[in-house]
């Protein structure tokens, strides 16, 4: 019998795992049911079936200790909860998993979730949310709260048999987008398709205000699946950047900050073993009657340790030049523009043989952006000097007439008017 997700479900609360009950229907349909599973600390995994097997063994990465070393004890960090994961146990949401199967309140949630994406979504037509959200092939999962209020969610159409899922809307009412519900919801929405279908990946098309919330909850513009297996089945969205999260088999991500937490404890144990860094001494007796400037040279470990004040200043300086922000949403602008195609990455010289004969300085977005990590961009005048180069090289090689002669022409202008919109740029489109 085929291994389907559930078509409704809802999630217990963080602190427990999930157990699974499949009733067999008189029609032979099969669904699962989550209920808790209270001390049970060993993650599901799927077997060759396709149906959740429990996983028999477990890493401790740091349970081996000679008799010769010191002794350990981690000390306990307080781990306070986001209010997401403290309203959740606290009962005021829940989360749930619905489609549309003609229930009374799977269709309250749904309608719900579409006014949330109608609003939070001004660009998307509303008649396509609707007809998506309402579609039968896909999955929603719902941020509830009493009575059936819905203050986000996130719709995705799975392919089980690809072993990815298309996430096609992602949204939190915008009264609510203080409480971290956004990470807890995609949290959520990972442990459930892996815990209920063998999908390990997720792709979405992200605008540009969207990339920075996928980039923090575990997505990359670096696509890894190979093309034949999403191509033709995923919506393409004019303007929006690809992105792929490949989700970690053995993680279950409702745990991972706890989980890390933990870690770093452990970690912490081991340095305070063979350090003593984390011993506070006592401040010098001159400085009861007030703090007195001293020469840090004059304290034999500092100068021991090679110290200078030179790194001091190094180390006080801003990780990124003061234009770094706005350059960066520049080129993210730039990047997500319909003309921008044809200078996404460098020229393939296999499919362009004489381009490199042509062109002694090619220059592409993909370049810009690693130069731009790189700090070489420290003036506006620098990332516009790369920009027209682009465009220079694309219609000194391409014909006027040509697609990729007039795509450069209209990226250039929209370069220009972007950077026409910062006043303190202004002066450089005169």
């Amino acid at each position: 019998m085929p291994f389907n997700p559930p078509q409704a479900g809802i999630f217990p609360p963080d602190d427990n795992l999930y157990r699974f009950q499949t009733n067999i229907s008189t029609d032979s349909d099969s669904t699962i049911s989550l209920s808790y599973l209270e001390d049970y600390e060993v993650p599901y995994h799927y077997s060759h079936t396709g149906r959740p097997a429990l996983k028999t063994t477990e890493t401790n990465l740091f349970s081996e200790q000679s008799d010769t070393e010191p002794l350990i004890t981690p000390t306990p960090v307080d781990f306070p909860d986001k209010p997401a994961v403290v309203e959740e146990k606290q009962g005021f949401i829940e989360f749930r998993v619905v489609n549309n199967d003609n229930s009374r309140e799977s269709n309250i949630i749904l309608t719900g979730l579409k006014c949330i994406f109608q609003k939070q979504l001004p660009k998307m037509p509303k008649d396509y949310i609707a007809r998506l959200v309402y579609d039968k092939t896909h999955l929603s999962m719902a941020i509830i709260k009493q009575p059936l209020e819905v203050v986000g969610g996130i719709t995705y159409r799975p392919f089980n048999s690809r072993r990815f899922a298309e996430i096609v809307f992602c949204a939190i009412s915008s009264d609510q987008q203080v409480k971290g519900y956004g990470a807890h919801l995609m949290a959520h929405l990972k442990d459930y398709v892996k815990a209920t279908s063998p999908i390990m990946y997720f792709l979405t098309y992200a605008d540009n205000y969207a990339i920075g919330y996928f980039k923090k909850q575990g997505f990359t513009k670096e696509i890894t699946l190979e093309k034949s297996i999403w191509m033709g089945y995923i919506k393409d969205y004019e303007g929006g950047t690809i992105m792929q999260c490949s989700m970690l088999p053995r993680i279950r991500y409702l745990q991972a900050p706890r989980m890390l937490q933990k870690q770093k404890e452990a970690v912490m144990a081991k340095i305070r073993a063979v350090s003593k860094s984390h011993i506070v001494h006592p401040p010098p007796a001159q400085w009861k009657n007030g703090i007195v400037e001293i020469d840090p040279m004059s304290i034999p470990a500092i100068k021991e340790s090679g110290w200078s004040p030179s790194m001091d200043e190094l180390s006080r300086q801003p990780r990124h030049g003061p234009n770094y922000n706005q350059l960066l949403h520049l080129l993210n602008d730039m990047q997500n523009h319909t003309a921008a195609w044809p200078f996404a990455q460098p020229v393939n010289k296999d499919e362009v043989p004489d381009y490199y004969e042509v062109i002694k300085e090619p220059m592409d977005l993909s370049t810009m952006e690693e130069r731009l990590q790189n700090d070489l961009y420290p003036r506006p005048e620098d990332f516009i000097k790369d920009a027209k180069l682009i465009f220079d090289n694309c219609r000194r090689y391409n014909n006027e007439t040509t697609p990729y002669a007039k795509s450069a022409n209209k990226l250039e202008k929209f370069m220009w008017q972007q950077i026409k919109n910062i006043p303190e740029w202004s002066h450089l489109a005169e």
